[in-house]
């Protein structure tokens, strides 16, 4: 079994880090580079970046940030927001990313999933996923979970999947920045239809609700807030995970 994972989320906009509820009432949380620093300094396995106004203002992502985050940072750095074609990937691979996220461009056309697979690997894509409750089940969100569309969650996480993403990062709209823990009957109904890994994001507010949604069948286990504003450090987390039983890498 691998070992699960803890990722610190830097949502980015106009440079500077910032944290919400539900997408919205965001407030600032930092610079990303230091944070980053930071993260990686307390035994952070990744880091996720995500500009999160690039597809809704129709802009590319801001990649002087990135490669200014991506400065000596030795842990592998996801990086989404704004990706619309093959050439901005190779871009922002370029400034330093290691892997990226494709969301609103991939609902947009699920065949740009492949089309990124075949020219950089499975490993180096993620299907970044916003979703909302709906009529019983959930519906996908774009553009930072601005735009409701008519797309199933279950079957596109299927499709995601089939298209050959390497992994999920997935967002519960309803439980994001309220601390009242992951949603818990999402994460599973998602990781009993894939294969490929899920990263839990939305809703954790105490190390018990990243010990539930690791037990509860995510891969890894994405925060924001509660890192930023240091409320839990990332090895004392990892301490209480490790004494649960849930295997991950203690630093030093």
């Amino acid at each position: 079994m691998s070992a699960k994972r803890i990722i610190p989320c830097l949502d980015v906009k106009d440079g500077r880090v910032v944290k919400g509820i539900k997408f919205k009432s965001l407030r600032d949380a930092g610079d990303p580079a230091e944070l980053a620093l930071r993260y990686e300094d307390e035994g952070a396995d990744e880091i996720v970046f995500l500009d999160i106004t690039a597809s809704s203002d129709g802009r590319e992502l801001t990649r002087e940030v990135v490669r200014r985050t991506a400065e000596g940072l030795f842990v592998p750095l996801t990086v989404g927001g704004g990706l619309r074609t093959l050439d901005d990937i190779l871009r922002t691979l370029d400034s330093g990313a290691d892997r990226v996220s494709l969301n609103t461009s991939a609902v947009s056309s699920p065949d740009f999933i492949r089309d990124a697979v075949d020219m950089f690997g499975s490993q180096c894509i993620v299907l970044a996923i916003d979703a909302k409750k709906k009529a019983g089940s959930w519906v996908v969100y774009t553009h930072g979970g601005r735009v409701e569309t008519e797309v199933d969650l279950l079957d596109w996480v299927a499709t995601g999947e089939r298209m050959g993403a390497g992994e999920i990062l997935l967002t519960s709209m309803d439980t994001d920045g309220t601390k009242q823990g992951y949603d818990l009957t999402q994460i599973r109904a998602v990781t009993e239809r894939i294969r490929i890994p899920v990263i839990a994001s939305g809703g954790c507010g105490t190390m018990e609700h990243i010990y539930e949604a690791l037990r509860g069948g995510a891969d890894a286990a994405l925060a924001a807030s509660i890192f930023h504003y240091q409320e839990i450090r990332i090895q004392d987390l990892k301490r209480y995970l490790d004494s649960k039983g849930i295997e991950v890498r203690l630093k030093g």
